[in-house]
């Protein structure tokens, strides 16, 4: 009996993950949005973002969705080799074409785990960016941008990467700079942010999806986004996303394939599961 159980484990672990990816479709999603994921280094859309990235980039849900990279990951003289990869792996996980993948080599933005990138430069940048005509516009008139929605890691930045958690603080900066003379006005811009989570469930893989799929339920019904756009997103690769994902890694980003990826690619949940909350500031 007890070999019997040990057996049956796997077969359970498989049907709860792939019944997990199903109830996914039950969840709000975007549609139709021109959605910008905000990145600090290449790489980072396929280890932490991957079922976002292929689950917005699906067809059917009409949006268009581009990669903002703040640093050319150049930390082992690397930087070029790496862009390329970066947009390699955009295709991979559906972007339409290599012009949807941006990438800043900019020197205040060095790829460093001990800078933290100036907030105001990142808001600057964004600015410059997304509402290139906002210093045109009366404060009359709604404030304009070119996406409709932001991603980026949140405080945590999923690895306590300063250069990660930088990308929030820029963001809102950004998000105030676009409201600042437009108050009583909705923002046009929604700024979602991957949630990081202890180092257990960072390593459950697959098994953390359930429990991420039950909160972001509890969540999405208890609370709205002021934009009335869902507060809370949830996307769950099912076996053939986790194969893109994972070869967006293998083969687009072989310059990162040192052998401790590998455990990250078998046992980290942000390879399977996604859960992103709207930002409130």
């Amino acid at each position: 009996m007890e070999w019997t159980s040990w057996a049956l484990l796997p077969i359970l672990v498989v049907f709860l993950w792939l019944s997990t990816a199903q109830l996914t479709d039950r969840i709000p999603k975007l549609r139709g949005k021109s959605i910008c994921l905000l990145i600090a280094h290449p790489d980072d859309e396929a280890m932490f973002f991957a079922p976002t990235v292929l689950a917005l980039t699906k067809p059917a849900l009409g949006n268009h969705v581009k990669i903002l990279c703040l640093s050319s990951g150049n930390a082992e003289g690397l930087g070029e080799t790496r862009k390329k990869e970066l947009a390699k792996s955009g295709l991979m996980l559906g972007l339409r074409g290599e012009d949807d993948v941006l990438v800043i080599d900019d020197p205040n933005f060095p790829d460093s785990m001990t800078t933290t990138w100036d907030s105001r430069l990142l808001g600057d940048l964004l600015l410059s960016t997304f509402a290139p005509s906002l210093a045109k516009t009366p404060n009359t008139s709604a404030p304009p941008a070119t996406i409709d929605v932001l991603i980026t890691f949140d405080k945590g930045g999923v690895s306590s990467h300063p250069n990660h958690i930088s990308l929030l603080h820029g963001a809102r900066a950004f998000m105030k700079a676009l409201m600042h003379r437009h108050k009583g006005w909705d923002c046009p811009v929604t700024l979602y942010t991957l949630t990081s989570t202890n180092i257990v469930r960072k390593y459950l893989g697959l098994f953390d999806a359930p429990i991420t799929l039950l909160s972001s339920v509890v969540a999405t019904r208890s609370k709205k986004s002021a934009s009335n756009v869902p507060y809370r997103l949830f996307f769950t690769n099912g076996l053939s996303e986790y194969w893109a994902a994972r070869r967006a890694m293998t083969t687009a980003h072989q310059s990162q394939m040192l052998w401790f990826r590998w455990f990250w690619i078998v046992l980290s949940r942000y390879m399977t599961v996604n859960d992103l909350k709207a930002d409130t500031g």
